[in-house]
């Protein structure tokens, strides 16, 4: 069971999101709160698999409550960060700090779904209109980050792991999906990680999608 903690200021959204995620047989939401202090003080008593954080919350923003929740020692809680179309200039952040879904607030329930179990397994949903809107945001975040050119580093068999992570598919899916060994794709990832100087599965995905290859790879075959 994947427990959730929900954070948001605004209580009929709020109520909305535990809504959909009730419906779920495997997802559990364990508290609500309405802001960031609150977020954090939860997260520390309950310890839940996922902290859904609204960016705006009186007291203590998300991205605040998001590094707090990070920086706890021995945290297993993953982030899931709500954004919106004026608050584009918090994704950076998010990124930075480590969260594991980016998504806009107009999202389809399914995504939220998707999102919460995809964060839960260790690996990152980003919207894609946040991406399209946010590429020299997401750009800066990337440390180092070098051009889409430097793909040509990668075997063919690492741009379709590549690619496939870019999907947020997880390492069990992607061996599955390649008929190879677990253990194949996580060597796999660590040399994606090194040739492209990316610093973690996260940095991948973004660099993914902000390169244009997630959408636009030409994988041999």
């Amino acid at each position: 069971m994947i427990t959730v903690l929900l954070a948001d200021d605004h209580a009929p959204f709020r109520s909305g999101l535990r809504a959909v995620l009730d419906t779920q047989d495997d997802i559990a939401c364990v508290a609500e709160t309405a802001d960031g202090d609150q977020a954090v003080e939860q997260t520390v008593r309950l310890r839940p698999d996922v902290a859904v954080l609204d960016v705006r919350m009186p007291r203590r923003n998300g991205l605040a409550a998001a590094r707090a929740i990070l920086a706890m020692p021995g945290n297993r809680t993953r982030i899931v960060v709500l954004t919106t179309f004026d608050t584009d200039d918090y994704v950076r952040e998010a990124v930075t700090a480590g969260a594991r879904g980016f998504l806009l607030k107009s999202m389809p329930p399914e995504e939220l779904i998707a999102a919460v179990r995809i964060a839960a397994r260790g690996d990152v949903l980003i919207d894609p209109s946040v991406v399209r809107r946010n590429l020299t945001r997401f750009a800066d975040a990337l440390t180092p980050v070098e051009t889409p050119a430097d793909i040509a580093r990668l075997t063919a068999r690492e741009r379709e792991v590549l690619h496939l992570l870019s999907g947020a598919l997880s390492n069990p899916e992607i061996a599955r999906r390649l008929h190879v060994g677990e253990q194949t794709i996580k060597t796999h990832v660590s040399s994606i990680l090194r040739k492209l100087g990316l610093r973690d599965r996260t940095h991948a995905v973004a660099y993914a999608h902000i390169s244009g290859f997630a959408t636009n790879a030409t994988l041999d075959r």
